[in-house]
C-alpha cells in the first residue's frame, strides 16, 4: 500500500501521456470534497465542496480547498463535474467562480438547480451544462461517462474519466440501495462493463467502509416513520436536512395518510423543497403544503412541521426550538422526529438539542432510540462487491478521514488488488497515472482557508491560536505611561482584564517586575515603542503563568508620557 511520504516535494513534470490526479479536498476529512485532473495541459474539477468548522476553528464559517496550485492555471479548466447537491461538494463552487466566473458546471438536473440557487445569492449566473446518467460528454482532454448512483440526495453520478493515460471511475458519493425510493439502482450493470473493458483507476468513497455489511435501504425507514405518525397525539415537528429529498417525501406521504397539513420552516428547507417540487423530485400531494400561518388555525394532531437543524446547528431552527427563541413553542404533545445522522464532533451540540425539546415536554424519536436514518453511503459489504465487479489495476480511496481511506484500501486488497496498486493519498499528495500504473510522485499546497463573515483566507491558524486563548484564558490589557527620557513610569500601570479572573490587587505583584523590564531596556537603550511593549508583553505573560497558571492574551499599550 502506498502512503504519501512526509518529506514528498514539488511533483516532477507530468509525462506526455499520463494523468495527474490531485485531491484538494476530501481526503482526512469529511468534507472539503475536491480533486483535479490534469492532462495535456488541461485541468478538470471533478466537486468543489466546503467543510464546516469545529470547535478549535471558533468564528470561522466555513473552510475551503487550497486554489493555489490551480489559481495561475485557471483558463486551463474545462469544467467542473459536480457529482451531486451536498454543499461538501458544491459549496465551494461560489468562490472558484470569483476567481473565473465561465467555468462550465457539468452535473445533473438537481444539482445544477441547487448551485444555481446558491450561486444567485452571490451574484453569479454559471454557465452550465447539464447531464444524466448514460451520457457522455467531451470536456477538452477528458471525455466523461456519468452514471446513475444512489445516495441521500436524488440525481447522484458517478464519473468515468477516459484520456489517453487509460479510464478512472470516481464513485462520487454512493450506495447501493437495491429498493431506493425513486427506483434509481446504482448503475452496477454500468460499473461492470467498464471493468470489462479495464478501469486504471477505481475511486471510491469511503465514509462508511468501517461499517460492515450492507447499508439499510432507505424504504426500511417507512414503518419507522409512519408509527410516529399513526401514533404521535399532537403535532409533530421532522428536522432534516435540507437536501433529503427522500426521506422529505417519506415524511409527506405519511402526512396525506394520516390526515395532517405540512409547513417548510427555514430559508434552506423552503428554496431546496421548492426547487425538488418545481422539478418533480418531490411528488407534493395537491393540498399538503400550506403556510405556517394557515397551520397554526389547526388542531394539533393536524400538524407537522419540517425543519432544519438536525445537526444542532445554533442558527438552526430546530436549535431554537430547543432554547425557546423561535415562535413555535415546543410543549406537552409535541413529537420531534429527528431523521438524520449525526456528523462525527456534533454528537454534544445534538444532545443538547434533544435534552432542551425533552425539557419542554417533547417526545424526540432519532436514530439513537428508533429506525429513522440510513446512511447515504456504502459500507464494507458494497464496496468489496464493486472491486469483485470492477476488478480494477489501481485503486486510490476517496472521501473520508484517514482511517476510512485505511479501511477502504484494506477491503480493495482483500478483493485481490495488489498492495502497491492501492493508493492511500492525502489533500494534496499528486498522484500520477502512467503507463497503467498509479504511483505518489509528490505534494502540492493544500490547506485550510477559512470563510470568516466576509473575508476568505484573511484568517490564519495564527488568529485562530488567538481566538481560542481569548476563549479559553481571557485577555489583559496593561496601558503604561512612560516617560521616554529616562525609562521610568510616569504613573502607575492600568490593567484591563477581560475572562481572566482577577480583583483589584492581582496585578499589584506585577508592577515592579514591569518597573525592572523598562528600567533594564533602559539602560540597554531600547526606546522603541513596539520593543518596549514586547518586553513588558512577555514579562506580564511568563509572570500570569508563574502565579496563575494561565496564560491569557497580554496587551501591553506603551504610551510617551
Amino acid at each position: 500500500m502506498s502512503h504519501p511520504h512526509p518529506d514528498l516535494g514539488t511533483p516532477p513534470r507530468l509525462p506526455d501521456n499520463a494523468l495527474r490526479i490531485v485531491a484538494l479536498g476530501g481526503l482526512g476529512e469529511i468534507g472539503r470534497n475536491m480533486t483535479v485532473f490534469e492532462h495535456k495541459g488541461r485541468l478538470l474539477v471533478v466537486d468543489c465542496g466546503v467543510l464546516f468548522p469545529e470547535e478549535h476553528q471558533p468564528g470561522v464559517d466555513v473552510i475551503l480547498p487550497d486554489f493555489s496550485w490551480i489559481r495561475d492555471r485557471l483558463d486551463k479548466i474545462d469544467g467542473i463535474v459536480l457529482t451531486h447537491g451536498h454543499e461538501d461538494h458544491i459549496g465551494g463552487v461560489p468562490y472558484l467562480l470569483k476567481e473565473r466566473g465561465d467555468i462550465p458546471l457539468i452535473g445533473s438536473k438537481l444539482t445544477l438547480a441547487f448551485i444555481t440557487a446558491k450561486l444567485k445569492e452571490h451574484r453569479i449566473k454559471p454557465q452550465t451544462i447539464e447531464v444524466k446518467e448514460g451520457d457522455r460528454r467531451k470536456l477538452g482532454p477528458f471525455e466523461c461517462d456519468f452514471f446513475a448512483v444512489n445516495h441521500s440526495i436524488p440525481d447522484g453520478l458517478a464519473v468515468a474519466i477516459r484520456t489517453r493515460a487509460g479510464v478512472v471511475l470516481h464513485t462520487g458519493d454512493f450506495k447501493m440501495d437495491q429498493f431506493p425510493l425513486d427506483r434509481r439502482l446504482t448503475d452496477l450493470r454500468g460499473f461492470a462493463k467498464l471493468g470489462e473493458q479495464g478501469v486504471d483507476l477505481f475511486m471510491t468513497d469511503s465514509t462508511n467502509a468501517e461499517v460492515p455489511g450492507f447499508t439499510t435501504a432507505e424504504k426500511d425507514l417507512g414503518p419507522a416513520i409512519d408509527t410516529v405518525f399513526r401514533t404521535a397525539p399532537g403535532r409533530i415537528i421532522v428536522s432534516s436536512f435540507a437536501s433529503h429529498v427522500h426521506r422529505i417525501q417519506q415524511v409527506l406521504d405519511a402526512a396525506k395518510a394520516g390526515g395532517r397539513k405540512v409547513a417548510f420552516v427555514g430559508r434552506s428547507m423552503v428554496r431546496n423543497m421548492g426547487i425538488a417540487g418545481d422539478l418533480g423530485y418531490l411528488k407534493i400531494p395537491k393540498g399538503l403544503i400550506v403556510d405556517l400561518k394557515e397551520l397554526e388555525k389547526l388542531p394539533d394532531r393536524k400538524v407537522t412541521l419540517v425543519c432544519t437543524g438536525s445537526q444542532g446547528e445554533p442558527m438552526a431552527a430546530l436549535s431554537r426550538m430547543a432554547n425557546r427563541d423561535h415562535m413555535i413553542r415546543i410543549g406537552e404533545g409535541d413529537t420531534v422526529l429527528m431523521a438524520s445522522s449525526l456528523i462525527p464532533g456534533n454528537e454534544n451540540a445534538i444532545y443538547a438539542v434533544i435534552n432542551g425539546l425533552i425539557r419542554w415536554g417533547a417526545n424526540v424519536v432519532h436514530k439513537g432510540n428508533a429506525k429513522v436514518h440510513v446512511s447515504g453511503h456504502a459500507s464494507a459489504g458494497e464496496l468489496v462487491y464493486c472491486y469483485n465487479l470492477v476488478k480494477p489495476r489501481n485503486v486510490m480511496p476517496i472521501h473520508g478521514e484517514y482511517r476510512h481511506l485505511k479501511a477502504n484500501a484494506a477491503l480493495a486488497v482483500a478483493t485481490g488488488v495488489p498492495t502497491d496498486r492501492v493508493i492511500i493519498a492525502e489533500d494534496g499528495v499528486v498522484v500520477d497515472l502512467d503507463q497503467g500504473r498509479a504511483k505518489i510522485t509528490g505534494k502540492v499546497d493544500a490547506g485550510y482557508v477559512y470563510v470568516d463573515a466576509m473575508t476568505v483566507g484573511g484568517v490564519t491558524e495564527a488568529n485562530l491560536k488567538d481566538r481560542r486563548a481569548l476563549a479559553e484564558e481571557g485577555v489583559v490589557t496593561v496601558v503604561l505611561l512612560v516617560d521616554a527620557h529616562t525609562g521610568k513610569l510616569a504613573e502607575p500601570p492600568d490593567f484591563l482584564a477581560r475572562g481572566f479572573v482577577h480583583d483589584d490587587t492581582t496585578f499589584k505583584a506585577v508592577e515592579p517586575i514591569i518597573e525592572d523590564t523598562l528600567a533594564k531596556a533602559a539602560r540597554e537603550g531600547i526606546g522603541e515603542v513596539h520593543q518596549l511593549e514586547e518586553l513588558v508583553g512577555r514579562a506580564v505573560g511568563n509572570w500570569t503563568y508563574r502565579h496563575w497558571r494561565r496564560r491569557p492574551v497580554i496587551i501591553p499599550v506603551v504610551i510617551d508620557a
